[in-house]
């Protein structure tokens, strides 16, 4: 059974299944690892040693199929999915494993696959099974792009396609498009017109220096397309024809792509390392300059169109809106000479759900909406836009950094969310019930299980050197609270009374209070305990595909209450263990 025959009753109860699993464990998940020792947290909420919750983890992922549904109250036991009804302690872990399987999203049955979802948009197209029309030499993105994002781009590009087919459009938005793999794929591949925006300030040299640069390549990537076109003739790949063009460039080298925006803290720089992205990586990393726009480049002089500069629409001069009145025109003249092939267009704006499309895009026609990895509220407002402005027939949205989504009824936020922009919860009916997760738990839902199951496991000295200096800030320093942010300082330090110097010089304290032997005491006395930290981070990484889960069925269910959609569903697009945020949100108006 397909998820887009799921009735929004439906999904409504689906939704309640999980919030009731979470009701009883979400407290684990929003158990700071920072107050790990200061708070106790293992005796307030473990009844069971910590080798017996890892023992647990290593049988349950060595077992195969569905999950077992579905554990609930035990009645014989007292217990609801392994917590003790009268002290609200695990008492059973294997109870809980079987739960948490139960009430992920595979668990629940709610999602489509790829596959699924191109043979309905195919079976119900205007030209019924139909291929996406495409160019005759298929690009080989591995020669451009990561492994990773690769596999993401080559399998949300098909979609985006279908769905563009499927609603007869060649227009493309791509919400939060960074470094714009995604959008000239799309535009290269799919001969669709992709207007690509993002909040990336790029200032008018680096501009410049890349469109220098795209010149160079575009001559070698063209080259090597009318090569390939001829029949049995040997050609070099467009990286190995750089060569000649600039010595030094044969695109090994790493590629960092992606922005951000916001901080994090060691233990979240740790977690979420295991995700899909690593926000301290994107945030803080400068890509070499030679390598950076290594896709980009292989568009065409003619269909790359500068970024504009980084200011939201509604703060522009009148000036800067008569400018890019007359670049829009420009660019629209352009694009009807083109002869209705393929481009893209970068565009540099902040985006949220009031955006005025038409401000940043004069020649808007009827389009397709996609987010590959948008950022915190970035998803939810992709969604917003959509459900509100006319032009957009269907969307394709994959969140993540779930951690820097707001909550309009965290209790923490304060005034900072107003009511009804905030990013979760989306859904009237969660809303409705004033649902919140909160923080930590978001930063949980960033874990990714399946990798832990293969062997990627937790970095934990970092992680149990971090909770001992609060247990230190606490007894030295007055510092109760985990607010505190000593940096990555774990990367550098050669031991852990090395780590504690290093932090206390970052966080301006009087180191002289204590003595090394002091330091490396606090160290002896907690290292026997470093096995609960470790059961306890297993633990949140087996619920964060449920917190996951919660999140992706309230956008879900957003879209369901929608009343001119046909078509909405969750959709695996990816290999979880390749991109851990596998998962897009699909809609298709009537």
């Amino acid at each position: 059974m397909f998820s887009a025959e799921y009735s929004l009753a439906e999904i409504q109860r689906r939704i309640d299944e999980v919030q009731r699993f979470l009701s009883v464990t979400l407290s684990i998940a929003n158990a700071h690892t920072v107050e790990f020792y200061t708070h106790d947290a293992w005796n307030r909420f473990m009844a069971v040693p910590p080798q017996q919750v890892l023992s647990t983890v290593g049988s349950c992922s060595d077992q195969q199929g569905e999950p077992e549904h579905k554990a609930n109250e035990s009645e014989q036991t007292g217990t609801t999915f392994g917590f003790c009804n009268d002290t609200n302690r695990l008492v059973d872990t294997r109870e809980l494993f079987q739960a948490a399987k139960a009430h992920s999203l595979p668990g629940l049955g709610v999602c489509m696959s790829r596959d699924e979802l191109l043979q309905v948009l195919r079976g119900n197209g205007p030209e019924s099974g139909a291929p996406v029309a495409a160019i005759d030499a298929e690009l080989v993105t591995d020669e451009f792009m990561n492994s990773k994002k690769s596999h993401e781009v080559k399998s949300m590009s098909e979609v985006v396609a279908c769905l563009a087919q499927r609603c007869r459009v060649k227009q493309v938005i791509d919400v939060g498009s960074g470094k714009g793999y995604l959008s000239s794929f799309l535009s290269l591949q799919y001969r669709l017109r992709v207007y690509g925006i993002d909040s990336s300030s790029t200032n008018t040299h680096g501009a410049q220096e890349r469109n220098r640069k795209m010149k160079k390549f575009s001559r070698a990537y063209q080259k090597h397309n009318k090569a390939v076109m001829s029949q049995g003739e040997a050609t070099l790949s467009p990286q190995e024809e750089l060569v000649d063009v600039k010595p030094g460039l044969d695109g090994d080298d790493d590629v960092v792509y992606g922005d951000g925006v916001g901080t994090v803290s060691q233990e979240e720089e740790v977690l979420i390392g295991l995700s899909d992205v690593n926000p301290a990586v994107e945030r803080h990393s400068e890509s070499n300059p030679d390598t950076e726009e290594l896709f980009l480049s292989a568009l065409s002089v003619d269909v790359i169109q500068p970024a504009s500069p980084r200011v939201p629409s509604s703060q522009l001069s009148a000036e800067e809106r008569e400018r890019r009145k007359r670049e829009n025109l420009e660019r629209k003249a352009q694009n009807r000479s083109g002869g209705g092939s393929g481009m893209f267009s970068p565009l540099t704006s902040y985006v949220t759900a009031e955006t005025e499309l038409r401000e940043l895009i004069n020649e808007l026609e009827d389009a397709v909406m996609v987010g590959l990895h948008t950022c915190g509220d970035l998803g939810p407002s992709t969604l917003r836009m959509f459900a509100a402005k006319p032009e957009l027939a269907a969307v394709c949205s994959v969140g993540c950094c779930y951690h820097l989504l707001s909550e309009e009824f965290e209790p923490a936020a304060g005034q900072e969310c107003s009511r009804g922009v905030c990013g979760f919860p989306l859904s009237q009916y969660l809303r409705d019930r004033s649902w919140f997760c909160g923080r930590n738990a978001r930063m949980s839902a960033c874990l990714a299980l399946e990798r832990v199951s293969h062997g990627q496991g937790i970095q934990m000295e970092s992680l149990f050197y971090r909770a001992v200096l609060h247990v230190i800030l606490r007894d030295h320093y007055g510092c109760f609270k985990s607010e505190k942010r000593v940096g990555n300082v774990y990367s550098k330090a050669k031991s852990f009374v090395d780590y504690v110097r290093r932090a206390l010089r970052r966080l301006e304290l009087d180191e002289s209070k204590l003595s090394d032997g002091d330091v490396q005491d606090y160290h002896d006395t907690y290292r026997p305990r470093m096995g609960e930290m470790h059961a306890f981070n297993m633990l949140k990484v087996t619920l964060a595909p449920c917190i996951e889960g919660l999140i992706l069925l309230d956008r879900l269910c957003y879209l369901k209450e929608q009343e001119d959609l046909s078509f909405s569903a969750l959709v695996q697009l990816f290999d979880p263990l390749l991109s851990p945020r596998c998962y897009a949100v699909v809609g298709l108006k009537s």
